[in-house]
């Protein structure tokens, strides 16, 4: 005869037995990822000070979403005039006489990756490297740039991107070499994160069996009640559909800060009071756990 599994909700510790079994199966049960791989780039960047030859070597680079991954090599050059977003199709780029190759330095903003990549290899870059907003240090993220595919494509921070920016300016000669490095899973590490998450709880669930008898009535009630104001806050908080057409799904926008993900038309965002949004099924567990916004630690309960 096939045993039926009963849950005993009277006593606690075996709920937590029986939490512990149900992550093992949750997280080998976990359907297959749909999230891309991401790769880094290597950067072997070269100039002469003085009378020095100054080489460095960094994984400071992550190759864009429709980047061909393969090496590429040149001379470093900056976008002619005061902007640097090489958004105007008629911008130009000063190529060093002698030059065999050269890579475009742009900044980002002003237009889609996809626009300042064309312009760029319309002027005959070889490859092209974006750095990213100031503000954001050296804080990276594969960008999307369909309809690129023939071009290497890769972001770097903003403070790489700035010191190149001044060598240039000085009318240092900069090179830099593009290598591929490693590969970053997403979905791994969000498996991961759920396992240890899960289990983590799974744990403290089980402390907490032993000492919830010695715990004072009025704590109980108060942490009861501070999850319930939690709930009812987050229940107040602004939802919102993303659709076609809104700015939100932009490339050059951020990404939800919580799964690192893009939006896409149909996410569900919650707006917080900050104004700061994020997916639903993202910020929600979120902040029940912390109750403030992952970027500005703005406090919900306090708003």
């Amino acid at each position: 005869m096939m045993n039926t599994f009963k849950l005993n909700t009277s006593t606690p510790c075996s709920v937590s037995s029986w939490l512990l079994r149900l992550s093992v199966f949750l997280v080998l049960s976990l359907p297959d990822s749909k999230g891309k791989a991401i790769w880094t780039a290597h950067l072997n960047i070269t100039f002469q000070a003085g009378n020095r030859i100054i080489s460095e070597l960094g994984e400071s680079g992550v190759f864009g979403n429709h980047s061909p991954l393969q090496r590429v090599s040149g001379a470093v050059v900056l976008p002619e005039g005061w902007n640097q977003d090489a958004c105007n199709p008629l911008t130009n780029f000063s190529r060093p006489e002698g030059a065999d190759s050269w890579l475009a330095l742009i900044e980002r903003g002003g237009c889609t990756f996809t626009h300042k990549i064309n312009v760029a290899t319309e002027k005959g870059a070889s490859g092209v490297i974006i750095y990213n907003y100031p503000g954001t240090g050296n804080k990276v993220f594969p960008m999307s740039h369909r309809r690129t595919e023939n071009i290497v494509a890769v972001m770097i921070g903003n403070l790489k991107g700035m010191e190149l920016w001044h060598l240039i300016q000085k009318g240092v000669y900069v090179t830099i070499i593009i290598e591929v490095g490693r590969i970053h899973m997403p979905w791994v590490s969000q498996y991961v994160m759920f396992f240890f998450t899960f289990l983590s709880a799974t744990v403290a669930y089980i402390l907490y069996c032993a000492w919830r008898s010695s715990m004072p009535n009025s704590f109980t009630r108060r942490r009861r009640q501070v999850k319930a104001d939690v709930k009812k806050a987050i229940g107040q908080l602004q939802l919102r559909v993303l659709k076609e057409g809104d700015k939100e799904l932009d490339p050059d926008e951020d990404n939800c800060v919580v799964c690192f993900d893009t939006y896409k038309p149909q996410d569900v965002v919650r707006i917080l009071t900050c104004k700061h949004f994020f997916h639903k099924t993202c910020i929600d567990p979120w902040l029940l756990a912390h109750r403030t916004c992952p970027m500005c630690k703005c406090e919900i309960l306090k708003t």
